[in-house]
């Protein structure tokens, strides 16, 4: 059986979902089309958009470096599929060990109000309880009148 090749948008989308900001959204066409046109290649959020759907398939070289600059892969990642898969395992890898990273790390922001909390005073523990009930309750109500999906 002969597997076909991803398309360019199908690589494309890839990378939009698994390279993400640092709050863990993904890059919005404008972003990546911004920092691009900073480097100096002009390109727009549309002319993205049309690659990432499929309605532009032949790209220029330019373009095509800039936007894997801008992801951090290999120009080769568009033509050659054994990079594509390599540094898509690579991807995967890394966003697995960032979401690890992440539970350690809110693990260690509790520890650290924790021992911070243990340094104050009577008082000043029970204002910053006062102050986590107040936030408890904003986030449950919150929570409480979003949709139900």
């Amino acid at each position: 059986m002969v597997e076909r090749a991803r398309a360019l948008a199908d690589k494309l989308n890839h990378l939009f979902a698994n390279a993400t900001t640092r709050s863990g959204q993904e890059y919005s066409n404008e972003q990546v089309a911004s920092a691009i046109v900073a480097t100096g290649v002009t390109i727009s959020q549309s002319y993205i958009w049309q690659l990432r759907k499929g309605k532009k398939d032949n790209p220029t070289f330019k373009h095509l470096q800039a936007l894997a600059a801008f992801f951090g892969v290999p120009v080769s990642y568009f033509f050659d599929d054994e990079v594509t898969d390599r540094v898509d395992q690579q991807l995967e890898e890394l966003k697995a060990e960032q979401a690890r990273l992440s539970e350690i790390m809110d693990s260690s922001d509790a520890q650290l109000m924790a021992l911070r909390a243990g340094e104050l005073s009577p008082e000043g523990r029970r204002q910053v309880m006062d102050l986590l009930d107040v936030v408890h309750r904003l986030e449950q109500a919150e929570r409480d009148t979003r949709p139900k999906e």
